[in-house]
């Protein structure tokens, strides 16, 4: 049987997976309270570690490494 640590590991990874196909399809999630406007604005003036911290302010629950990639996605979207 699985452990509880091995399991949750796996669970993270489903996660990351699906974040990134959702992210990849461009959807947007409907309960998201994240306020992109002022992150867009921050990454249109090149400040993407500022944009990075706001998204961070504004998720709490966001890892590091989960603000940088929603920061990315964002930004790619923003130079199409």
């Amino acid at each position: 049987m699985f452990d509880t640590l091995r399991l949750e590991r796996k669970v993270q990874r489903l996660e990351r997976k699906i974040d990134l196909i959702i992210a990849h399809l461009g959807i947007e999630d409907p309960s998201s309270a994240i306020d992109y406007t002022g992150i867009d604005d921050l990454l249109q003036r090149g400040k993407k570690i500022h944009a990075i911290k706001l998204y961070r302010d504004q998720d709490p629950s966001a890892s590091l490494a989960e603000a940088k990639d929603a920061v990315e996605a964002r930004g790619r979207g923003l130079s199409r």
